[in-house]
């Protein structure tokens, strides 16, 4: 009979456990679904700036190509200024980062969900490297633009919530076509790395829609 109760006290203090780590389980699955939707927000931002400096730089480059300086000064300088401008996609990790320091990962016994989640992270992990090559390479591409534009100009466009363009044509520092030739090679370069974390960030966009989906899913969590 003592032993019976014993292993009776047992299964019942198992049960608990199990209990208590299937409710911990699925407030971790809660709170990651809701840190994906703040990311899906975050990098539809994102690629609406990325969208847009696209754009700009591809009129960047076609004046410099072109030669077409002398009398477009102003499309210069706007596009020069906003060269350097960016906007960074910072995942909110709140979840994931709790569950790696306290040794919770094992909480996660869904496989699918489990290997879903870190291969998401993983690609987030890419992203931010992506981006700091773009940071590396907008750093690089400062003196020559400090060789083509008058920054006393540059200082005047800047106000709190961007870049306006300057009112007239301001002559630049430079027209020489080697100088030009010169930023030209950065601009390519940027081109390269906003059009990676365009496309990195669409495919985390749909791997975070998919991964709310499997989670809602397998754990029969509703809106």
């Amino acid at each position: 009979m003592l032993f019976l109760a014993v292993f009776c006290g047992f299964l019942a203090e198992y049960q608990l456990e199990h209990k208590i780590e299937k409710d911990r389980e699925r407030k971790y699955i809660h709170t990651f679904i809701e840190d994906l939707k703040t990311d899906t927000a975050n990098i539809h931002r994102v690629l609406l700036f990325r969208k847009q400096k696209s754009e700009r730089m591809d009129s960047l480059m076609l004046f410099l190509s072109s030669g077409q300086t002398k009398g477009h000064e102003n499309d210069l300088y706007f596009f020069g200024r906003t060269l350097i401008r960016t906007a960074r996609f910072i995942s909110n990790d709140r979840t994931i980062t709790q569950l790696k320091n306290s040794g919770s990962l094992r909480l996660i016994r869904n496989e699918q969900a489990a290997d879903s989640m870190m291969s998401y992270q993983q690609l987030v992990e890419t992203i931010y490297m992506n981006q700091e090559d773009d940071r590396i390479e907008r750093r690089a591409s400062d003196p020559y633009l400090s060789k083509i534009f008058n920054p006393y100009v540059f200082d005047k466009m800047v106000n709190l919530v961007g870049v306006d363009r300057p009112t007239d044509n301001p002559p630049l520092r430079s027209y020489d076509p080697a100088t030009h030739q010169d930023l030209a090679f950065y601009v390519h370069q940027l081109k390269g790395s906003n059009f990676i974390l365009q496309s990195r960030l669409v495919q985390l966009e749909q791997k975070a829609i998919n991964l709310i989906n499997l989670l809602r899913k397998e754990y029969r969590i509703k809106d």
